[in-house]
């Protein structure tokens, strides 16, 4: 390409898109694609890969074909262009969300010259009015973007991709370009060889984002942490991935109870539903979109400051794409993946009933997962290398493993070991075989070999899996072994690892990380208040006002708040009626009836005391509408026998007693007056009302019992006191 038609290439870019410079290699890119060649693209996330086809599009005779999977994408892509150009039918895309009037209007606008760009979804593309559609239009080239799609080895295969070569065939022969953020070398080779372009260009750039910080936590309490990470960077933008649907609602609804301007996402929305919630996360009416892995996004907004994985994804390639949607605008992006090894079986159990050949790829694509995971090096030393990349630094100090590195240690009589053992076996076997005849773990297929019976079995049976694992991992880094995709991962030992051998130095490795299994249900489970008090000085503060309180309105102190409730007031310290109502035993009848003198003591103290409170305010639950307490609402509204509702919901008298007593502590009226004067005397009733409202220092039910005597059953002081504390109290 001549300067002269390079100054113009810059002339477009600066008129179309308000660059003045291109990115990396995108011109070279570029001026292949002009030149008529097929190219393939691999291009991290954020790294201008759709200038690499939009620019070319614009400038040449006809119109290009991006191929793409996803109908979110697409419609963002052409939103984009569109504020490009003075004329809207510049891009179009066809699919199944348009009616026949707009498939006619993109049809006229191609027909009359006006359209550069038609994206199409592979399914769409099949079709036969499609495809007679296509052969009546000039075609400048087609781009296959996501082209991983077409692997099985990607992350994200789709069967349909195979399907584009026969079809573009059947169209009609133009120039190709194949576009990938994710691509390890096996999936470049299977893209290539599919689409027919072994001979193409290829342009690959570094894998490596510096503005992004990796991290991995246990996944103990991953709600709570989440919240609170949500509420420590406000306004920011931020995506959170989780394995299901379900989760995807159930975490959305959570943070929205915890006043966070959330929107879900996944495929099983209604698709108005889902272009409404992906708008209203790039026009920054929400700041946190929780999607599914499965589905992916589609979502080209520059300024995502962080991505959370609540699920660990199911392939390294996953990881790598979902964290690059963070940090595009080139600032700082934080990539945090909570980790259990229970999530991983899970994905496991997923693959069963799946053809054979399909759970060994699999299975793994999880293990390089768990490795990554587990792994106390370097993280981008550890995803660089998957994808492979050298990445020479030893600390990158920008990853958990570098910024808090675990103590290391001699591995120089490790690393020999375990060579040696490999050696012995040859390159037949996997990860999890060589580690079982380290450690010296007998079972069927070890047998069956008679590796059990040899010198080397049980040779490293003094250190554990986790030990063997951080040995075997590190040798790949380091280029002592190798690992045989096209086999399912058979291991070998490359010419340094022999020579490794011959010529022993010291390694310094370092331990495996251990992850707890914690429950992350407890994370949205409200406090009791129970064991003790944190701030006994509050406490006081807390029980005067109650008396004082109390003394006004002509009640009982327990009436107004229990003790619990002020035990936890004076943990928490809430200073506002939403954070009240996050208090044990407070609803939001009770925090409005009674609440505002508490929380202005409180924010008086926290302010005179120079409080920092905690940030992790008691998570809000949300309420569980399939649960008890919506049905017995329901049912005492409608008026029904206590003995039916126990029944209807498989409890004793007892069990729904403490539900009532629950729902009404908690400032919930509950009008229970038609049963009481169903089952006790009038008069009885009347006693027992006004011992608690003139006698009763406490709501002890002990204390009821002993003072009111022997007439009076448990059960029937039971019924009046939650009268008596839902018309009072509430």
């Amino acid at each position: 390409m001549s300067d002269k038609e390079s100054a113009v290439l810059h002339e477009r870019l600066k008129e179309y898109f308000g660059f003045t410079s291109f990115k990396g290699n995108q011109e070279e890119v570029i001026r292949n694609v002009l030149a008529g060649k097929d190219t393939f693209v691999l291009m991290p996330t954020g790294g201008g890969k759709s200038l690499c086809y939009q620019l070319p599009a614009l400038v040449m005779d006809g119109v290009a074909i991006i191929i793409s999977p996803l109908i979110a994408l697409m419609k963002n892509q052409v939103d984009a262009m569109r504020t490009f150009s003075m004329e809207d039918g510049i891009a179009h895309f066809l699919n199944s969300s348009l009616n026949k009037a707009a498939v006619a209007k993109v049809k006229s606008d191609v027909l009359a010259g006006k359209t550069k760009l038609l994206y199409f979804a592979p399914e769409s593309l099949t079709k036969e009015d499609n495809v007679s559609f296509l052969r009546q239009i000039k075609i400048s080239f087609y781009a296959i973007d996501e082209a991983h799609c077409i692997s099985e080895w990607g992350h994200d295969f789709r069967p349909e991709y195979r399907r584009i070569r026969p079809i573009i065939n059947d169209i009609g022969a133009a120039p190709l370009i194949a576009l990938t953020a994710t691509a390890t070398p096996k999936v470049q080779m299977d893209i290539q060889k599919n689409l027919g372009m072994l001979d193409a260009a290829v342009f690959k750039s570094s894998f490596n984002r510096p503005n992004l910080f990796y991290e991995v936590r246990s996944k103990t309490n991953a709600t709570k942490e989440i919240i609170r990470y949500i509420k420590s960077n406000p306004g920011k933008s931020g995506i959170i991935y989780c394995l299901s649907r379900k989760k995807v609602e159930e975490l959305a609804e959570l943070l929205a109870a915890n006043s966070i301007k959330v929107a879900p996402y996944h495929a099983g929305m209604d698709a108005v539903t889902r272009a409404a919630n992906q708008d209203a996360f790039l026009n920054e009416k929400v700041d946190v979109i929780v999607a599914t892995i499965a589905f992916g996004m589609g979502i080209d907004k520059p300024d995502v400051r962080y991505v959370i994985h609540y699920d660990i994804p199911k392939s390294l390639e996953g990881y790598y794409q979902e964290t690059g949607r963070a940090g595009r605008d080139g600032g700082g992006g934080h990539c945090l993946t909570f980790y259990s090894y229970k999530d991983i079986q899970k994905l496991e159990k997923f693959m069963q009933g799946k053809p054979l050949a399909e759970q060994e790829i699999g299975k793994l694509l999880l293990q390089e997962t768990v490795s990554y995971a587990e792994s106390s090096i370097c993280r981008r030393k550890t995803l660089l290398h998957y994808f492979g990349e050298e990445y020479p630094e030893e600390n990158c100090n920008c990853c958990d493993n570098c910024l808090h590195p675990k103590p290391k240690f001699e591995g120089r009589e490790s690393l020999v070991l375990m060579l040696k053992v490999l050696k012995f076996l040859g390159d037949k076997f996997k990860y999890d075989y060589l580690i079982n005849v380290l450690i010296g773990r007998n079972n069927a297929l070890i047998k069956s070999y008679g590796h059990n019976k040899s010198e080397w079995f049980g040779v490293g049976g003094d250190q554990s899996d986790r030990y063997w694992g951080a040995v075997v991992r590190q040798a790949l880094i380091l280029g002592f072994i190798d690992k045989n995709i096209e086999n399912y991962g058979l291991l070998s030992i490359t010419q340094t690892g022999l020579a490794y051998l011959e010529q022993p130095y010291s390694v310094l490795l370092t331990a495996d990380h251990e992850y707890e299994d914690g429950d992350d249900d407890e994370a949205v489970t409200p406090p009791s208040g129970k064991g003790g008090v944190a701030d006994e000085e509050l406490f006081a503060m807390l029980k005067d006002l109650r008396k004082k309180v109390a003394r006004q309105m002509e009640l009982p102190p327990f009436v107004i708040f229990q003790d619990p409730s002020l035990e936890d007031m004076s943990i928490q310290y809430p200073v506002t009626m939403e954070e009240l109502q996050n208090i044990t035993g407070v609803g939001a009848g009770k925090a409005k009836k009674f609440g505002k003198p508490f929380t202005e003591l409180i924010q008086k103290y926290v302010d005179e005391k120079d409080i920092t409170r905690p940030q992790d305010m008691v998570v809000k639950s949300v309420v569980n509408k399939s649960g008890n307490k919506v049905f017995i609402i329901q049912s005492i509204d409608r008026q029904m026998d206590f003995e039916d509702i126990a029944r209807a919901r498989d409890m004793d008298l007892d069990e729904l007693l403490t539900e009532i007593e629950a729902i009404v502590h908690s400032g919930t009226k509950l009008n229970i007056s038609y049963y009481v004067s169903q089952v006790i005397d009038e008069d009885k009733a009347e006693d027992i009302y006004l011992y608690f409202k003139e006698d009763a220092e406490t709501d002890s039910l002990e204390e009821a019992v002993a003072e009111l005597g022997g007439e009076y059953t448990e059960e029937e002081i039971r019924l009046v006191r939650i009268k008596f504390m839902s018309e009072m109290g509430n």
